[in-house]
């Protein structure tokens, strides 16, 4: 008898390359697609309605590809757990299919699945195509452990078979004699829900500026793939004030979605490269968009803290400011800084920003200016960003605050001179602060300089109209940089796990090693005429701060000297499980072995 199919729909919005859904129709008599939503959760959940406006989106789109091959997008209300036992029953399934979710969460939520379909008699199919690899077969081949360097997994993956290649796309072909029961209410018991019916208040939400599903991001892959000049000559297009917009070729969206396939868009640019390249190999960086994603969903799979400060064992535990209204000055585009205020505009008008207008902000948040943590951050960006990834969001903002991955805290994004450089005319900061299109461009990144005439010219007193500057970043910065340097000094002192700090070398002689300063040496610092620092200017220095860091040693030993005034302690140490890589001039970065630590774990848990 023909097995009565379910293939079930989180991520893999898609019917390209999609060999858990070719599962489900292979042989089987009946498939019905489904797809949870849980209404309540939609209306509490710390998600803006960007997000929601595309995932519904691409949930139409998908419906109205699935009616192609004379089926339907079943979209159930209601949690999996609570619902698929009925649905076993009801509609008589013997089989479940859906994609492979390396996330923790995604993980534990599966296995509960598979247990009650077990229970039921229903045969579960699980196939891998979000990512590229088997990300366990990554860890295996790296001894157990997540490779915690970028440079580390490339060279795992450069020993490894490429990626298996896209399956077909699903055809009325490939259904064969597959059916999907629909009935006359489909609409009313299983239609895709609107916005008003999770919740949202739509009146003035402007159209949408990226499109969801998965006919769009197939319509985007051909647009990107004909610059054919930037494969050719592997580079990405210089920064300027228009790539600050959102493209039409743009696929992070999509990609997290799973409205693109990975390994489409792996293949297709494989194959443009050959052409271009006269069939040679193309190499890894090619696709570092892709293998970045691959980096952080590896690190993070099986750390379910991944996302957390406390009790993630690859994140340094810095002691971070608890600033509520600095934090909401920053994510409600008010810190006075046209720059930076400009990007989370444009964030929360139509989530996305590019990459470095991503570092920009989140260097501001945390060790650039406002010192507050970068948990903070990358839960506003899981709100507002409609590429938010669990794995990539958290891997990003560890990496950007320096608590895991990266570890040259000296470079600093000054939220005047980088926006200038980028857009010297300031036609950025105009089209997302409207308040300021009157400065001219002398003035547009620093209006608070203006003399009160051209203030007033511009029709925008700076104190009233737009807010003044919320820090002195020169100051601010070069504070926070004294912070991060004494909190890597004396985590290299701790030498029960053999810690590699990073600190800025001022021998001039570009030798990367270590330098070894005690807490109260002072130690010059990039200043404000730095290529990180420039157009930003430079008070006094200020007093030099001890910062003090907590370790988990069994008797409460404790490095430091002190901590800031008023500051409140949050504790720091980094269980960092990285390999020692040398980056730069006059810098190491930040590294434990990783059996040290699980050595040390072991006899002190």
């Amino acid at each position: 008898m023909a097995p009565n199919s379910i293939h079930w729909f989180r991520k893999g919005l898609r019917l390209h390359d999609n060999p858990a859904l070719r599962e489900a129709v292979r042989g089987a008599g009946t498939v019905r697609c489904v797809y949870f939503l849980d209404p309540w959760f939609a209306g509490s959940s710390n998600v803006g309605v960007n997000r929601w406006r595309f995932l519904l989106q691409c949930l139409e789109d998908l419906d109205a590809n699935l009616r192609k091959l004379n089926s339907r997008l079943f979209v159930i209300r209601g949690q999996p757990a609570n619902v698929f036992p009925r649905l076993f029953k009801e509609w008589k399934i013997s089989r479940l299919t859906f994609e492979y979710d390396s996330e923790p969460f995604g993980k534990e939520r599966d296995a509960a699945i598979k247990k009650l379909a077990m229970e039921a008699g229903v045969e579960v199919i699980v196939k891998i195509s979000h990512t590229l690899y088997d990300l366990d077969k990554i860890i295996e081949l790296n001894g157990g452990h997540p490779p915690l360097t970028y440079k580390r997994f490339q060279t795992l993956i450069s020993r490894m078979d490429p990626p298996e290649m896209p399956v077909e796309t699903l055809s009325g072909n490939l259904m064969g004699r597959c059916v999907t029961p629909i009935s006359e209410d489909h609409g009313e018991k299983y239609g895709v829900p609107s916005l008003e019916e999770l919740g949202f208040d739509i009146e003035g939400l402007p159209s949408a500026v990226w499109p969801g599903g998965e006919t769009e991001a197939l319509t985007r892959i051909e647009r990107h793939l004909e610059r054919k000049a930037w494969v050719a000559n592997f580079e990405r297009p210089r920064m300027n004030a228009n790539s600050l917009l959102a493209s039409p070729t743009g696929l992070s969206p999509y990609l997290r979605f799973g409205c693109l396939s990975c390994r489409l868009f792996y293949f297709k640019l494989t194959d443009l490269y050959r052409k271009v390249k006269k069939n040679s190999s193309p190499p890894l960086s090619l696709y570092g968009q892709l293998l970045w994603r691959e980096f952080f969903y590896t690190a993070a799979t099986n750390n379910p803290r991944f996302d957390k400060m406390e009790g993630n064992p690859i994140c340094v535990r810095i002691p971070w400011d608890r600033n509520m209204e600095a934090l909401a000055k920053w994510a409600e585009a008010k810190t006075g800084f046209p720059w930076i205020d400009a990007i989370m505009t444009q964030l929360r008008q139509e989530g996305w920003i590019h990459h470095l207008a991503r570092h920009a902000v989140a260097c501001f948040l945390t060790r650039g200016d406002l010192w507050i943590s970068w948990e903070e951050g990358m839960k506003v960006f899981d709100e507002l960003l409609l590429d938010a990834d669990w794995s990539v969001n958290a891997g990003s903002w560890m990496w950007l605050s320096c608590s895991s991955f990266f570890q040259q805290f000296f470079h600093c994004y000054c939220p005047v001179g980088f926006g200038r450089r980028t857009d010297p005319n300031g036609d950025f900061i105009r089209r997302y602060l409207p308040i300021l299109r009157g400065f001219p461009a002398k003035y547009i990144y620093d209006p608070w300089n203006a003399p009160e005439a051209v203030q007033a010219a511009a029709k925008c007193v700076i104190g009233v109209h737009y807010p003044k500057p919320m820090v002195n970043h020169a100051e601010a910065s070069r504070l926070n940089i004294e912070r991060m340097k004494q909190i890597y000094q004396q985590l290299s002192r701790y030498r029960g796990l053999g810690l590699l700090a990073s600190v800025p070398s001022t021998n001039g002689n570009g030798s990367g090693g270590l330098m070894a300063y005690s807490p109260g040496e002072q130690q010059q610092l990039p200043g404000p005429n730095s290529s990180t620092n420039s157009h930003c200017k430079s008070p006094p220095r200020p007093p030099l701060v001890h910062v003090t860091l907590l370790l988990p040693h069994p008797q409460g030993a404790r490095i430091g000297t002190g901590r800031r005034r008023g500051e409140g302690r949050r504790g720091v140490f980094p269980q960092q499980a990285a390999e020692a890589e040398h980056r730069g001039q006059g810098s190491v970065r930040a590294s434990i072995w990783t059996e040290r630590w699980l050595t040390y774990q072991q006899q002190h848990q």
